[in-house]
């Protein structure tokens, strides 16, 4: 069964290294991909955003624990604390263990660097104390070396786990009478093989795990994280260059541990060792057969020429339009491998993704050949997308130019950060991708996409004189209308899918895995709706995710497909949202949020009656009412203690405001 809390939070405010963080991230995402989402946090979302709920594992990597002691003692501290003693697993690597320790012990007798006090969590009843061994410098590689591990293989049970493993060292602590803890529900992972410079009590326990409440804390003095092919070369560190070589060599050991590790707190790992896939081509394609040619001719003025070569040059990505019948040349495919080279991008390596440049293919004489996008079939996409515009009176331009990737960073970004490109879309413009790296979602959120998710952005244009009467904040709402509508309306035996909305943004189903008398709803899909301004429109970059055919992360809409009917494709459902986004759209720039437009968002709505708590008003006790025509805020009664309702109506907008619709709390966003 695919997990239920999808989000791997890693901190990232006061205290950590850029370093530690980076090797962090790209190992969590290369292990975890794609069952979970790994975003980056600061003290501030830790402290006041309700991340808990969401969270599979929170990760606190390497840097200065005094630093996320300053940031996080008494609140912080708390909510990770209430956070793993209900259930949630916690990983600390070298500070991040100490951190998560009673007591920290480093470098004492050495004024310059010694740090001893208790810490707040605890999650280790005992003192971590070092550095293990001599040197650490901070800023600096000086200190680093290479340790072997001695792994409990007990510890793991049917793992299969090595016996002893390498593991990069900078600095971390060895946990005091690990050995001798086990009433205090703590195992011994792995040990040092090497003697230590500090006294380790029972045991050189190196790597631990320990049982808080119902959740788990797993603290490391060394750095397993840390991927030899993300360390630098230092020229004049001594032995630096045999320390990544020797890394290099156990490397597979090293992801065994972890791995074993990361299932040890109760995550599924992922079972490929392929970690984030490279960034792939991107393809536009159009139904009419001079869409691609228009486009090009409207986007002359921003195409820089070069060499025989064109560039587009944007604010957030540089784009490099390739010509469909060279790429296939051996000096197509060579020149290709020279700019990957010349990007900065690494296929095993960290990738900074805004220096990858995009390469763009226009098809001007029809789709792309089935082999330049094996994971998306075009003909069944276009085809499907006249069929639906045949019965769909206001439907005849949304989604005839279609971008798409097999592999993108995410549908929205490459849009919503580029206005130079943007401004030359018209609306209808849609993006699509088989699989995103960094998908966004609302606030801090990151929308997990594997293959088998339908993930797509289309561009509206919405006139400035219309702000009034139509306002921005509606097309949230009349995409997740048309969602559901064309979910429903996909083939016959469809129309009784169990797909509903939830405010402001969220597409939720019944959850297939469950049963009683109380319905059980889980979320298959979301919509960002990002917008900007630009001559005399509101240009909106609409996002949307919906688990389709895909086992992971959670529900997917074939999961709820009675027997007997029509498979469904995902290229084919792309086609029926976009036309039915695009017939409601029409309605709602003729009638406004009408009442034929509220009556279908309340038919499909979770919340009607739904009884709340407002945080931010003292925890006055509500009923959910609707939401407002003018600015789509949500509106709710203020109940008595009988559930009767005062007349007293609260507004809410959604901007501004959580719903955490399994709590019935509407909480003010900080």
């Amino acid at each position: 069964m695919a997990p239920s809390k999808l989000n791997v939070l890693v901190y990232t405010g006061v205290g950590t290294t850029v370093e530690s963080v980076r090797h962090c991230i790209w190992t969590l995402r290369r292990l975890l991909s794609p069952n979970y989402a790994v975003i980056p946090i600061t003290d501030t979302i830790l402290i006041k955003e309700p991340w808990p709920s969401t969270c599979a594992l929170l990760v606190f990597p390497g840097g200065a624990d005094l630093g996320y002691c300053q940031a996080l003692n008494g609140e912080g501290n708390r909510r990770i604390s209430d956070f793993v003693r209900r259930g949630g697993a916690f990983l600390g690597f070298c500070a991040g263990g100490y951190y998560g320790s009673r007591r920290c012990e480093f470098e004492v007798g050495n004024p310059p660097m010694e740090v001893i006090g208790s810490r707040e969590l605890g999650f280790f009843p005992g003192t971590c104390r070092g550095g293990a061994f001599k040197g650490f410098e901070y800023a600096s590689e000086k200190g680093a070396r290479v340790v072997r591990l001695k792994v409990a293989k007990e510890a793991f049970g049917q793992e299969d786990v090595p016996a002893e493993t390498l593991s990069y060292y900078n600095g971390g602590g060895i946990f005091v009478d690990a050995a001798s803890t086990k009433s205090n529900k703590v195992e011994v992972l792995a040990t040092y093989e090497d003697e230590t410079d500090v006294d380790g009590g029972d045991g050189k326990a190196a790597v631990i795990v320990c049982s808080v409440g119902n959740g788990k804390a797993l603290l490391t003095g060394p750095h397993p994280e840390f991927a030899a092919v993300n360390l630098h070369p230092q020229p004049a560190i001594p032995d630096y260059a045999e320390l990544i070589s020797k890394l290099t060599d156990e490397d597979k050991s090293r992801v065994n541990f972890l791995k074993a590790c990361l299932s040890k707190l109760g995550l599924e790992v992922s079972h490929s060792d392929a970690g984030v896939p490279s960034l792939s081509r991107l393809h536009i394609s159009s139904l009419e057969e001079t869409g691609v040619s228009e486009l090009l001719a409207d986007m002359a003025d921003i195409i820089d020429k070069e060499n025989g070569e064109e560039w587009v040059r944007a604010e957030g990505d540089t784009f490099h339009i390739q010509n469909e019948e060279t790429i296939w040349s051996v000096e197509g495919l060579q020149k290709t491998l020279d700019q990957a080279d010349e990007s900065g991008a690494s296929s095993t390596g960290i990738t900074d993704y805004t220096k990858v440049i995009k390469k763009i293919v226009p098809h001007e004489k029809g789709p792309p050949h089935p082999k330049l996008t094996p994971q998306f079939n075009h003909g069944l996409y276009f085809s499907s997308l006249r069929r639906y515009q045949q019965i769909e009176s206001d439907a005849d331009q949304w989604g005839n130019l279609l971008m798409y990737g097999e592999v993108l960073t995410s549908t929205n970004t490459i849009l919503e950060k580029n206005p130079k490109i943007l401004s030359k879309l018209a609306t209808g413009f849609t993006v699509c991708a088989s699989t995103q790296v960094a998908g966004r979602g609302r606030g801090s959120n990151v929308w997990v996409s594997p293959a088998g998710c339908l993930i797509f952005s289309t561009v509206i244009n919405h006139p400035a004189h219309l702000a009034v009467s139509r306002p921005v904040v509606f097309i949230q709402y009349i995409a997740a209308i048309a969602i559901v509508e064309a979910v429903q309306s996909y083939d016959r035996g469809y129309g009784n899918i169990p797909v509903k909305l939830k405010w402001p943004n969220d597409i939720y189903a019944l959850d297939p895995t469950k049963s009683g008398d109380k319905p059980s709803y889980v979320k298959i899909g979301g919509i960002l709706s990002q917008c900007l301004y630009s001559n005399g429109s509101y240009q909106i970059v609409l996002g949307i995710g919906i688990n389709t055919n895909n086992p992971r992360p959670t529900t997917s809409i074939s999961d709820l497909l009675p027997p007997g009917v029509p498979e469904l494709h995902l290229e084919a459902l792309l086609a029926r949202i976009l036309t039915r986004i695009e017939t409601v759209h029409a309605q709602f720039l003729r009638e406004g949020f009408s009442r034929d437009l509220e009556g279908r968002y309340y038919r499909h709505w979770l919340h009607t009656g739904q009884a709340v708590t407002l945080e931010a008003e003292a925890g006055v006790k509500a009923r959910v009412l609707g939401i407002t025509r003018d600015w789509g805020m949500l509106r709710a009664e203020e109940v008595d203690s009988a559930g009767r309702g005062t007349g007293k109506i609260w507004t809410l907008q959604s901007d501004e405001n959580s719903f955490d619709y399994w709590k019935g709390l509407v909480r003010r966003k900080p």
